[in-house]
């Protein structure tokens, strides 16, 4: 019963004006910062290990925008999964190489955790003429996992791959012509990873990015997606130049490199709340 509440009130919500949702997620934001003492620390042990320059003050402030921007993004979902067809395309702005996008190449849509993922795959998928693919891990919650995947494939014609499964039918697709939104970026244990530099720090990163690129004979193509006071700014980049190589774990490690620059651009909108460092190598001292 929480469950669908919780998804009623996001119904309700997409009927606000957009200041008004975003004024909401400003005071839960906050609220949550105050209340989720364990995310808290898991972001400010990120910072602290990526950015040591930084001072507690300064660590302190980041944090609490982390956490606004955050829970405005998950707000937002009541408007990209609910809300007139018509709000989402004056809501959502695709800027950028664009022209990446046309035609039937196999693609890799580098797609880092910025708070805005759910804006940038509903903006391609609704603007852009093809069927887009991604990968998903199911939740727990049943009912949370059927909103979540029925948000997801709103428009066009997506496909969400289960993590679990193999990669032979992702594979096929991008050979097809459909474009893979990959989100790699994250410490998914130590299975199949590479331990990569990542902001100076050993991080367990899986190289699907590369070899997704090598299996399906795709171009990688980045895509950052930006929050904004209007909504969303979905931005195209260039397609990576010599890209993938023979070597997954050079490529992995140049894909954490490349991400430390996109982060530059928006370091509060990245998902510090995750235990990016949690996996660590052999003999390594935990950090959370």
């Amino acid at each position: 019963m929480l469950s669908q509440g919780l998804i009623v009130f996001m119904r309700l919500l997409a009927r606000l004006p957009l200041v008004w949702v975003r004024g909401v997620g400003w005071v839960l934001g906050l609220l949550l910062y105050g209340l989720l003492g364990g995310r808290r620390a898991i972001a400010t042990t990120n910072l602290t290990l990526c950015f040591p320059e930084q001072s507690a003050q300064e660590r302190r402030a980041l944090v609490r925008q982390i956490f606004v921007y955050f829970t405005r993004a998950w707000l937002d979902r009541g408007w990209l999964w609910h809300g007139a067809p018509e709000r989402t395309l004056q809501r959502l702005k695709i800027v950028g190489d664009v022209a990446q996008l046309n035609g039937d190449t196999p693609t890799v849509l580098f797609v880092p955790h910025f708070v805005g993922l759910d804006a940038g795959a509903t903006a391609l998928s609704q603007q852009i003429p093809r069927d887009f693919n991604t990968i998903f891990t199911p939740q727990s919650n049943q009912v949370m996992d059927a909103w979540i995947a029925q948000g997801r494939q709103r428009f066009g014609n997506a496909r969400l791959f289960d993590r679990r499964q193999g990669v032979k039918e992702i594979v096929a697709s991008l050979r097809q012509g459909q474009p893979l939104y990959l989100l790699p970026d994250m410490d998914f244990g130590s299975k199949d990873a590479f331990f990569v530099l990542f902001y100076g720090v050993a991080a367990a990163t899986v190289p699907s990015l590369s070899r997704f690129a090598r299996l399906g004979r795709a171009k990688v193509v980045p895509v950052l997606t930006r929050m904004t006071d209007w909504g969303y700014e979905v931005e195209v980049l260039p397609a990576w130049e010599n890209f993938p190589s023979n070597d997954a774990e050079a490529d992995t490690a140049l894909m954490n490199r490349r991400l430390q620059d996109y982060i530059a651009t928006m370091p509060a909108q990245y998902f510090w709340v995750h235990k990016r460092f949690k996996t660590r190598p052999p003999g390594a001292p935990e950090v959370y």
